[in-house]
């Protein structure tokens, strides 16, 4: 587990709060004719865990994935948090593929199948080709991150993820020295993703990263939650992390990774370039033309228990990740 020392990285107990639910993204959506059904208000728990306790996994886990999670390493919880309570980190979730509403995904993920399951590698690099699952996870010891989860519509969580270092798996692959970006690309099925049915968004959802972003420590590919493998609705099996920017940028099923020697077009800041820029880095100076960014809300909580928090650049993370945008004009390149 990469353990940070006490520091603005690391959200206090204080901040754990409540959060209403906050859909301002949609109208974008509506604004295309693309979506009509009126805000539907999750029930969200009051109370959560006050440390990490695994959840139990589901049957049809792969069995290298259950040997996988149990044999992680823990670590400790250095901050000390109260974290967001596993019902409300796996259903209340945003995965168009399942549904425009926060509920949709943990209703219809149970179509997804995990197995088999694989990913291919194209591009700029060495080993090109066609990974499985096991192939992918293989040589890798899972770690516990603690990390807080800030979406772009300005609630947030702090969540225990199960992953491995993304740097470890990109170096297999060997990229060439002018691979400067990598491409994440999701499964694209209409029959197992009803959301891909309809015209909500370009199909497949894509993301990118510069590759000093992508080998940076606190960058993940995650396959679990709670001590579990991820649930569908969470991107399984393989989701990316990356804490410091909103939560679009963390590509989930992922089934293919790309080097390229470009930045690639990806999903949202084609689709709204002047909303969703291609670095996403949580900055609370830079608004939203729909809503603000410089406060959020924390889940969880319900409607009529609101509890604002200040946002921080970078989501807190800003000690370890700032230097890589150092000389950058962080209100343009948004």
């Amino acid at each position: 587990m990469l353990i940070l020392n006490r520091s603005a990285s690391e959200p206090r107990t204080s901040e754990i709060t409540s959060e209403t639910v906050y859909r301002q993204r949609r109208e974008l959506l509506k604004a295309a004719g693309l979506f009509g059904a009126a805000a539907f208000f999750s029930p969200l728990l009051h109370a959560a865990p006050a440390a990490f306790q695994s959840v139990p996994d589901r049957k049809n886990v792969p069995g290298f994935l259950r040997e996988k999670l149990t044999a992680r390493k823990g670590g400790q919880n250095a901050t000390g948090e109260v974290l967001t309570p596993f019902e409300v980190v796996s259903t209340y979730n945003n995965f168009y593929e399942f549904g425009l509403e926060k509920s949709d995904p943990a209703e219809n993920a149970g179509s997804l199948r995990m197995e088999p399951w694989s990913v291919r590698v194209e591009g700029l690099c060495e080993a090109p080709g066609l990974y499985t699952l096991e192939d992918i996870l293989k040589p890798h010891v899972l770690e516990d991150r603690i990390y807080r989860f800030r979406c772009v519509e300005a609630w947030s969580m702090v969540v225990p993820w199960q992953g491995f270092p993304l740097r470890d798996l990109l170096r297999r692959f060997r990229p060439s020295t002018g691979a400067r970006y990598v491409e994440f690309t999701t499964l694209k099925d209409p029959a197992q993703m009803p959301g891909q049915r309809t015209e909500s968004l370009p199909w497949p959802y894509v993301e990118g990263l510069r590759i000093d972003e992508a080998i940076h420590p606190l960058t993940i590919m995650a396959v679990g939650v709670y001590g579990r493998s991820l649930p569908p609705q969470n991107g399984a099996p393989l989701r990316l992390i990356v804490p410091w920017k909103y939560g679009f940028k963390s590509a989930k099923s992922i089934v293919r990774i790309r080097f390229l020697a470009g930045q690639p077009s990806t999903t949202w800041s084609k689709l709204a370039p002047a909303e969703y820029g291609f670095y996403a880095n949580v900055n609370p100076a830079v608004d939203h033309p729909r809503w603000t960014q410089r406060r959020e809300r924390r889940l969880p909580g319900t409607l009529f228990s609101p509890n604002w928090r200040e946002t921080m650049q970078f989501n807190g993370y800003g000690p370890e990740v700032a230097g890589l945008y150092r000389g950058m004009n962080l209100n343009r390149h948004f």
